[in-house]
């Protein structure tokens, strides 16, 4: 099943990992986030590649949480990637290697979350970024909430977690959120030849210099592990609300969602 919903390709020296959930726009459920999260460990440990770039089957990058599987109650995350945060591979940071995001389509939500916890990120003249997650009831738990406000101003932050709107490419790019805007067909293309330009250089170089860069953001790590466990405290206790099981139904039904604040 692994080889089903995420698929590796090595290309030289680059690991090429597509999600493969096309029918559901690249949603994530315990099952496909098992398969990613194995898909990145097998890159992490080739000797042979120095950098991974991720993109999406199909027409979405990511859709972010399954909300069906929210409304009936399934988990998001299976129990041997509980370390590496939702979706078994958003805490990117657990990885040595660089990891570029090519988001190639829609990229809502958790999949936003995808793209700021990568390295660098390619985007499609197509695309569009955003944390609805408010919309539906929930909170942008895949580290969306810890890793923004490090990207952006802290006003844009606010306003793109709170209000729940989309960000077009050019804003992204504006914002300093991603690296290049290519047009829908070449942002697989693109991404290889930026992974290309790092996988030329010392790879042991290349890996320290991106755990100083992540270590300065740090600052503290004991804090920013006492922040981690305070998002997932939040975003556990608000999964387990009536207005996050109403905001995924409403999904489903394709309804307005009802809140009660409860």
């Amino acid at each position: 099943m692994t080889e089903e919903l995420a698929l590796i390709e090595k290309i030289g020296n680059v690991a090429l990992i597509t999600m493969n959930r096309p029918q559901a726009k690249n949603a994530i459920n315990a099952e496909f986030a098992a398969a990613v999260g194995a898909a990145f460990a097998q890159a992490e440990a080739d000797p042979e590649v120095r950098v991974t770039v991720l993109t999406g089957a199909g027409t979405a990058f990511s859709a972010g949480a399954d909300l069906k599987a929210v409304a009936a109650g399934e988990p998001l995350l299976p129990k041997e990637y509980h370390e590496s945060g939702f979706g078994g591979f958003l805490r990117l940071g657990l990885l040595t290697k660089p990891v570029i995001a090519a988001v190639n389509g829609f990229a809502l939500g958790g999949g936003t979350e995808i793209a700021l916890a990568c390295d660098l990120v390619v985007i499609s003249e197509a695309a569009t970024l955003g944390l609805p997650e408010v919309k539906r009831g929930l909170i942008a738990a895949g580290g969306g909430l810890l890793r923004l406000p490090q990207q952006i101003p802290t006003k844009l932050a606010m306003e793109v977690a709170l209000t729940g709107l989309p960000i077009d490419p050019a804003t992204a790019l504006s914002w300093g959120l991603v690296n290049r805007v290519a047009p829908a067909d070449k942002v697989v293309e693109v991404a290889l030849e930026l992974a290309a330009a790092i996988a030329e250089n010392a790879p042991l170089a290349v890996q320290a210099s991106k755990r100083v860069i992540n270590r300065g953001l740090d600052l503290d790590s004991e804090t920013r592990v006492e922040l981690w466990k305070y998002n997932d405290t939040l975003a556990y206790g608000n999964l387990e609300s009536e207005d996050a099981r109403e905001g995924a139904m409403a999904f489903v039904q394709k309804r307005p969602p009802v809140w009660k604040g409860q």
